[in-house]
């Protein structure tokens, strides 16, 4: 089984889709650009949010297994993915890649 790491390499906000849809929210995401996690056995991270291993919990622990060449050449590092969390107003995305 393979360790994965996964790195935040953007993180974006929609200003205007927050003025008009989103609540006032008190506390917001703690990722910082290039901050990253370690996942071993497939498993989700200490530090890492839930709703952001939602987003990609299927292909860390695909990676952690072997698995590679997502969507049939859709990644350069056949050994990777890319994944955006499911915020819709202030978005990370990270890399995704298995590590030795």
């Amino acid at each position: 089984m393979y360790k994965v790491r996964i790195t935040a390499v953007r993180k974006t906000e929609y200003r205007d889709l927050m003025e008009i849809y989103e609540n006032p929210i008190q506390h917001t995401c703690d990722i910082s650009v290039g901050q990253a996690f370690i996942s071993e056995n497939g498993e989700r991270p200490e530090g890492l949010c839930e709703s952001a291993w939602g987003s990609m919990e299927y292909f860390v622990k695909a990676l952690a297994n072997g698995e590679q060449d997502f969507y049939d050449g859709w990644m350069k590092n056949k050994r990777s993915a890319m994944i955006s969390c499911n915020d819709g107003f202030r978005p990370v995305s990270f890399y995704i890649e298995a590590i030795e």
